[in-house]
């Protein structure tokens, strides 16, 4: 039995997460996520796929972000017919996030064919919502830690990885004629002390090891980073403007929800109304209550005085007439919206209204990729085109480090210092290059592991004859 790697996505950078394993002529792709970022990336969504999808027997994703899971309507579009498998909240999760890309797309296509900013004579959407939904009948969805028996030479086996609610860490267990592998993907891997996910286990062993990357070259030096960012909302409060957060609506907004509760709750900053602007970070939101064992709130969420999503000074905004409404709050409030890295969705409205007035803030509280809206406002650009338009930056941009989903340099090297012995090869992958570079190069230092830092496309043979 031969056993090949390819990388279709997610090298060098941190978006796209594609990996394609061959196991004789049996094709598993391990995550379908979307390019993001750099327009150079975000072309290879509109590409023909690697290999032809119809070749692809079946989808293992580890997590729901769109990173990850945003290519699935477009893979069956093109011809995929196998199972998805996931766990259970994945998979309510990535139902909630692929109807909310295929409207997105097609509202995006929509307004640049009104507005006429398109090359093309009539833009059309990556896919469609009705795209969307032939992703649903083909998941299937398995318990954390239950082994699940794919054909008579894999099975597979997710472990908690922390990171959003449901993300898994795969094992792939592959049974040859003479032997048995094991290829472990991380997926992205969460914090050891985050106040909400559960941390990421340890795996004792692989032959294989693909290995997230994206703080591979940083350390999150904020220890209270609630404290930073009650000190950004406490100034923007004294100049009499609204505190604008971009954050992803799986994971960041309730972990916003989370800190804002409690800085409120300690008068650490004003009893002042929090909006959140995202139909998508309202419908997650409530699967935390479905799936209490995946997380460390389920003893709050039944208490009415401790809940951090329900609670008086909290408002949920879904339609699109009560987010317009947001325009004309003037002070003394804060409003959480997505996307993240302000890329799409409700957040670039608030944007285009608010970046020119002062005494607004924009606080960003994750890590922004290159490329993205987000990435650009950090880095201090004075203008910032939306809707074919440049809108002069002149409210005050914060970063609260500290919050990321992601585990840093150094909790990366821990979780990998937990292997019993060096996997045969281990590969840095879901982060930028230098990110990347620096990881592998810690790992080999310290832990005398054979780590390579893979090319797009690049292919590896992992085994042959076992």
């Amino acid at each position: 039995m031969k056993v090949k790697l390819k990388f279709l996505g997610g090298a060098k950078t941190v978006t796209g997460s594609r990996y394609l394993l061959e196991i004789d002529d049996y094709k598993v792709l391990v995550d379908c996520g979307l390019f993001q970022g750099l327009k150079d990336l975000r072309l290879r969504n509109w590409d023909s796929f690697p290999i032809p999808p119809s070749e692809i027997d079946m989808v293992m994703i580890t997590h729901a972000h769109i990173d990850h899971s945003g290519y699935l309507p477009k893979l069956i579009k093109e011809g995929f017919n196998g199972p998805i498998y996931c766990t259970y909240p994945t998979m309510e999760l990535i139902k909630i996030l692929l109807l909310d890309s295929g409207k997105l797309q097609e509202e995006e296509a929509a307004f640049a064919t009104k507005k006429g900013y398109s090359k093309h004579e009539k833009p059309l959407p990556l896919y469609t919502i009705e795209d969307a939904e032939k992703v649903f009948p083909k998941l299937h969805p398995i318990e954390m830690e239950q082994v699940e028996k794919v054909n008579e030479n894999i099975s597979i086996t997710y472990f908690n990885a922390g990171h959003i609610l449901g993300a898994a860490i795969l094992k792939i267990k592959v049974k040859g004629q003479y032997q048995e592998k094991k290829i472990v993907f991380s997926g992205d891997l969460g914090r050891f002390h985050d106040p909400i996910m559960n941390p990421p286990v340890r795996i004792p062993f692989a032959d294989i090891l693909l290995m997230e990357s994206t703080y591979g070259d940083r350390k999150q030096l904020s220890n209270r980073p609630e404290e930073e960012l009650g000190l950004a909302i406490r100034e923007t409060y004294r100049n009499g403007g609204v505190a604008v957060i971009p954050a992803f609506a799986v994971g960041r907004t309730q972990l916003i929800l989370y800190y804002l509760f409690l800085l409120q709750q300690k008068g650490k900053i004003p009893d002042i109304p929090i909006y959140v602007d995202s139909p998508m970070a309202i419908n997650v939101t409530e699967l935390y209550k479905k799936f209490g064992k995946y997380h460390k709130l389920s003893p709050t969420l039944e208490e009415d005085d401790c809940n951090p999503f329900s609670h008086k000074n909290l408002h949920y905004y879904r339609s699109q007439e009560s987010s317009m409404s947001l325009n004309a709050v003037r002070g003394d409030a804060i409003i959480i919206s997505a996307s993240g890295m302000a890329t799409g969705g409700r957040i670039v409205h608030h944007l285009y209204h608010r970046l020119p007035n002062e005494n607004d803030s924009f606080i960003f509280v994750g890590f922004q990729a290159e490329g993205t809206r987000g990435r650009r406002l950090l880095e201090g650009e004075k203008t910032v085109r939306m809707y074919g338009i440049d809108v002069p930056v002149k409210s005050k941009v914060y970063y609260i480090e500290g919050m990321s989903a992601h585990a840093d340099q150094d909790e990366l090297v821990e979780w990998a210092d937990g292997f019993t012995s060096s996997p045969k090869m281990t590969f840095l992958i879901h982060g930028e290059k230098e990110a990347a570079g620096s990881l592998s190069t810690r790992l080999k230092e310290e832990l005398g592991w054979n780590a390579i830092v893979p090319e797009y496309l690049e292919s590896f043979e992992l085994f042959d004859g076992i």
